[in-house]
């Protein structure tokens, strides 16, 4: 996804009602918890929460939330146990959607897909079937105007490439740099070290190759599913390859 078409989304998700915010928060606090019970509640000594931490301040979760999230979720060790669980498929127009969701209840979650791509005109694929069509990546998105943005653009490239990102891309209005995935923890943590702010910090799914929709028909459809999908709690991540 190229640079300004991801950082369009990011401005529109962080334009949404504090309701849909709340979903955002409610969902980082999973991943919160998740990565608390796996490597402790110190981010020092926890890279996978230091990366949660970096995605929920992107999102503007505030800091007593954050902390108080850590703090709830290393007092309930032995409470929810969530799962990772991740579901494949098909839009209209043959638009590959990839979704990945923490959950407490297999069925529930699986029913809430499964409905969201029949009501979209969609249907849920086998494991595998879509997913070929993405590369996992560690992406970071930087706003060129941000206030607090003090840095030229060659600068930035030379400090992410020596920090081990595999591309830097330009745009209007931002910066993309992409990681392999393992490198992800410590481009992310030179840039914050330099005090760099960043719209968006994640591993995610970038699309090979991006497929137009021409149909008002389709387009509505699939954003159906992209918006119930989007309000499914258990729904962490929605990945596709529409080109919006």
């Amino acid at each position: 996804m190229s640079g300004h078409s991801k950082f369009a989304n990011i401005k529109h998700k962080k334009e949404k009602n504090d309701a849909a915010r709340g979903k955002v928060f409610t969902k980082i606090g999973r991943e919160l918890a998740v990565a608390v019970k796996e490597g402790g509640p110190d981010p020092n000594n926890n890279s996978k929460l230091r990366d949660v931490v970096a995605k929920a301040k992107a999102n503007n979760m505030p800091n007593d939330t954050i902390d108080r999230s850590i703090k709830k979720a290393a007092g309930d060790m032995d409470g929810v146990n969530y799962e990772t669980i991740t579901y494949e498929g098909y839009g209209p127009g043959g638009i590959a959607i990839v979704v990945e969701a923490l959950t407490d209840n297999r069925n529930r979650t699986a029913g809430n897909v499964k409905s969201a791509f029949t009501k979209g005109k969609g249907n849920v694929g086998t494991p595998g079937c879509v997913s070929y069509m993405f590369d996992r990546k560690g992406q970071i998105i930087i706003d060129r105007e941000d206030d607090e943005f003090r840095m030229d653009a060659d600068t930035l490239m030379e400090l992410a490439l020596d920090a081990g990102a595999e591309d830097f891309i330009e745009e209007e209005d931002s910066f993309e740099i992409i990681t392999d995935p393992n490198d992800f923890s410590a481009v992310r943590e030179a840039l914050e070290a330099e005090k760099i702010p960043m719209a968006s910090a994640e591993v995610t799914m970038i699309p090979q190759n991006y497929v137009e929709l021409a149909d008002e028909t389709d387009i509505a459809n699939l954003q159906r599913t992209l918006d119930l999908l989007e309000d499914d709690d258990d729904v962490q991540e929605v990945y596709h390859n529409w080109d919006e």
